[in-house]
């Protein structure tokens, strides 16, 4: 007959340590859900602070395209790392200078018409932007409202700022009272619109 060694009898689950108690299970458990919690709240505050933030939309002065009491999702990432196009809808911080009555507000949203380098003015309106009629391809509203400059005295748009305008032209405190926005001041892209769920999707 052959003799089973102490090896042998540890392999089959013979062992000196003292079970777990149940306390220490539940224990080990809180601790677990207690970093998952706090991973979570980190990549939360990082994601807000570094790549999204969500808005509230208060006034009308970007309708049709953003109506009062919709949120956006703006995506910081697409301005730090990425190009501002017209036809970008920004979120930025009021211009100091913004003074259109109403209640005063920390963040506008507007439509980029213009980038560095371009030549702006309107006839009527029709926007004009390098000499060239400006296709607004969105949906917007006309009359223009307040002329933005003449032919003969555009505005000229400095290196590193934008000429901002709502869609909704006649009713849109904007580029035209205020003047043009430095990229400093952009806090991201807006890019999707989570409320109201009947019109949730990309803008």
């Amino acid at each position: 007959m052959s003799e089973i060694g102490s090896s042998e009898l540890l392999d089959d689950g013979v062992s000196d340590a003292p079970p777990v108690t149940k306390n220490r299970r539940v224990g080990h458990l809180v601790m677990e859900w207690g970093i998952i919690l706090v991973v979570a709240l980190l990549v939360s505050v990082a994601l807000r602070t570094y790549a999204f933030q969500t808005f509230f939309i208060p006034s009308g002065s970007m309708e049709p395209t953003l109506q009062i009491g919709d949120r956006i999702v703006v995506d910081k990432l697409a301005v730090d790392w990425g190009t501002i196009h017209r036809g970008d809808i920004l979120v930025f911080k009021a211009p100091p200078s913004e003074n259109c009555g109403g209640t005063p507000v920390t963040d506008l949203v507007k439509r980029v018409v213009g980038i560095p380098g371009d030549h702006i003015y309107s006839v009527g309106n029709t926007i004009y932007v390098n000499g060239a009629k400006f296709n607004e391809n969105w949906t917007h509203t006309e009359p223009l409202g307040s002329p933005i400059a003449t032919q003969n005295n555009p505005i000229v748009v400095a290196p590193h700022h934008y000429f901002m305008m709502g869609d909704n032209h006649a009713d849109s405190c904007d580029s035209r009272m205020w003047g043009t926005i430095p990229r400093s001041d952009v806090i991201g892209k807006a890019f999707f619109r989570v409320w109201p769920l009947t019109r949730l999707g990309f803008l």
